[in-house]
């Protein structure tokens, strides 16, 4: 029997009611067995861990590739795509942060694969239950902070405790004789709570600021500060200055500035030059489900993105208006299993203002009615004066709400199907999760709509 299936057995013997008390401990003790069968793994590697309420996992690809443009070997785990140094391939378990012994096991391979560099996207969640722990981290860096998984954590303040639960954990990791790298927190100094993620004994303190902060509360002689501005966005993608240097990424948002400026200074902090920062990320491609962009050969455009909360899908539409599309057809649900109920209207509000027609789908209801979390979205698609079965379209089924917009497009048009991005699974009742991908689907209603013309 494998330890997983040792451990499922574990789960099922002991009464829920109490796995409950104890699953702080039983968690702990999990993440030290998993550190001990693979002998701590982490103590081999530099490792980078990266947290934030957004732009966690797009900072982790363009990291990995800055850090491979260098010539460093490098594997990551991230909510879109796992890499073991060796083979990079898309997450299909529905968590970013696995337990079960997941990712010790991952960074064992990556030692194995002789990696230079593990970064490690690192959840709230993920933290409450341990997982951070015997990881031997070398930098952490924090994106920035808003409200989110509050009904997990039960309050944004519990939510930003867990976050800097990661930034003292560093502050207890022994140092490694590796390339003689200093424990190092990174930070955006743009967000009100940066000097909280900065108040930590650690041997280097770094932040990134847009260059228009003229000066931050939290900047002193010890701390090392990078400014960044975005210039424009323009056909290429996002044009951007890194600490002087102008970099052209062939990725559109503003936002991708600061998640490359993010980027950039992990890649200062590891002693690459401006000159190897500015190619790293100009040879990047893009991220898959992250403003992807789906090319059939149709007359219209359509953008996948795995925005899911308000600030993430308000960033994208003021991103996509670069492209000055006739219409734009939204495609979105939004995630049951008790997550943050309050943001469904939300999201509808959003897309009812700002999209010409809304088609509100599936998402990943768990154990949730998904005909309930729908009407909920629909409430505040409504409220901005869409009206069902004209401009407001219900549809359980995902694949017929994504057919449903490749119907309605025409030339110049935009679809944006968001809430998953290249996620490969619905998540259903007890557990279940259902193949899927919302890139693989629309490929295919475009393919059939062009071979029925």
């Amino acid at each position: 029997m494998n330890m997983n299936k040792i451990l499922v057995l574990i789960k099922k013997i002991i009464p829920s009611s109490l796995f409950r008390r104890i699953q702080p401990v039983y968690h702990l003790v999990l993440n030290w067995l998993a550190a001990v069968w693979y002998r701590f793994p982490s103590k081999k590697l530099i490792v980078v861990g990266i947290t934030g309420t957004t732009g966690k996992t797009t900072t982790v690809f363009m990291t990995a590739e800055l850090l491979r443009s260098a010539g460093l070997k490098v594997g990551y785990t991230s909510t879109a795509m796992f890499s073991d140094g060796k083979e990079d391939w898309l997450n299909d378990k529905k968590m970013t942060m696995l337990g079960r012994f997941f990712t010790q096991k991952m960074l064992n391979k990556m030692v194995k694969n002789k990696c230079d560099v593990a970064i490690v996207e690192t959840t709230s969640e993920g933290i409450v239950q341990n997982r951070h722990r015997f990881i031997n981290y070398d930098i952490v860096e924090f994106t920035g902070l808003y409200p989110e998984h509050i009904d997990s954590h039960g309050s944004f303040e519990n939510y930003k405790k867990a976050k800097l639960k990661l930034f003292k954990h560093l502050e207890k990791c022994p140092k490694k004789d590796l390339q003689n790298i200093k424990k190092t927190i990174i930070v955006n100094l743009d967000d009100e709570f940066a000097g909280e993620f900065l108040d930590f004994e650690v041997d280097r303190k770094m932040g990134f600021k847009k260059v228009t902060t003229k000066h931050s509360p939290v900047e002193s002689r010890s701390l090392e500060v990078v400014d960044y501005q975005f210039v424009e966005m323009n056909k290429v993608g996002t044009k951007f200055v890194f600490d002087g240097t102008e970099v052209q990424l062939k990725i559109l948002g503003d936002f991708n500035a600061l998640n490359a400026a993010a980027a950039g200074c992990v890649g200062r902090a590891l002693k690459i030059d401006n000159k190897q920062i500015k190619k790293g990320l100009e040879n990047i491609e893009g991220l898959p489900g992250r403003l992807e962009r789906i090319d059939e050969g149709q007359n219209f455009t359509v953008i996948v993105d795995y925005a899911f909360e308000p600030v993430a899908v308000t960033k994208l539409y003021e991103t996509v208006e670069i492209l000055k599309p006739n219409k734009i057809i939204h495609v979105l649900g939004s995630t049951g299993g008790g997550r943050d109920v309050a943001r469904r209207s939300e999201l509808g509000t959003i897309a009812g203002e700002k999209a010409d027609y809304v088609i509100v789908t599936n998402e990943d209801p768990y154990d949730d009615d998904p005909m309930e979390i729908i009407e909920d979205v629909a409430r505040g698609v409504e409220e901005m004066g869409k009206i069902k079965n004209k401009n407001l379209f219900l549809i359980e089924n995902r694949e017929e709400g994504i057919e449903k917009s490749v119907n309605l497009a025409g030339e110049n048009d935009l679809i944006l199907i968001t809430g998953k991005g290249s996620e490969q699974a619905i998540a259903v009742k007890n557990g279940k999760l259902i193949p899927w991908d919302d890139r693989k689907v629309v490929r295919k209603e475009i393919q059939k709509q062009q071979n029925s013309v």
